[in-house]
């Protein structure tokens, strides 16, 4: 009978040993047993890796040629001096200066630029007065032929220690930051804000257009009878 008894007790003793030893391995946060095991966990490439399933086995993989980003326009002046020197002479900012483009412009100008070239656009801005960059130019030095093209320019290749904001603005947002920039040059020389003489242009066109038309209606007006 004690025979039986310890047998007993040592198949008790083993079984609750397999028990412990098996559950004791068991992640409550992580199934034991997985059908598809990739529909939990993806399976994790590198970056740069080698992948026979891909082409050229890498997974870094170029976009067709010819390819243009959504929203993205090509720029047709190259990042060379002959390339800043046209654009400073021929691209024009095609928006219209309203009060909602020069807000944003403002406020587009004070995340990008502001922190170097200054609120005022005087050079002095946060980094340059901690001194992280030093001999950041005035919009007003003398000598600088700033225009619309040179500021679009500068914004989309970088200029001297500035970089690219290519990645960071859209065009639209170039040509708001543009207009800014435009309004800080002459604020800085004391000339009448750019924005307002181009508004100032922009209603004698309109009134020039429209007294024109009217001559146009009363001459006809006056060959009918």
């Amino acid at each position: 009978m004690k025979i039986t008894n310890m047998k007993n007790s040592i198949n008790i003793a083993v079984f609750i040993i397999i028990s412990m030893s098996l559950t004791s391995c068991f992640n409550k946060k992580t199934p034991n047993y997985r059908y598809m095991p990739n529909m939990y966990t993806s399976v994790s490439l590198e970056t740069n890796g080698e992948h026979e399933i891909l082409p050229n086995e890498q997974v870094n993989i170029l976009p067709v040629e010819g390819t243009i980003s959504r929203g993205w326009k090509p720029y047709d002046y190259e990042n060379t001096i002959e390339g800043k020197a046209l654009a400073t002479a021929e691209l024009k900012n095609p928006l219209e200066v309203t009060d909602k483009n020069l807000e944003q412009g403002k406020e587009l100008y004070t995340i990008y630029c502001g922190v170097c070239h200054g609120d005022k656009g005087d050079g002095q801005g946060i980094l340059v007065k901690r001194e992280k960059f030093l001999g950041i130019p005035s919009y007003a030095d003398k000598g600088r032929n700033i225009t619309d093209g040179s500021i679009y320019h500068a914004m989309m290749y970088g200029l001297n220690s500035m970089g690219s904001h290519a990645s960071q603005t859209d065009e639209k947002d170039r040509w708001q930051i543009t207009m800014h920039v435009l309004d800080l040059k002459a604020s800085l020389n004391g000339e009448p804000l750019w924005s307002d003489t181009q508004k100032e242009s922009m209603m004698a066109s309109e009134d020039e257009m429209s007294e024109n038309k009217s001559s146009e209606e009363e001459t006809t007006s006056e060959e009918q009878h």
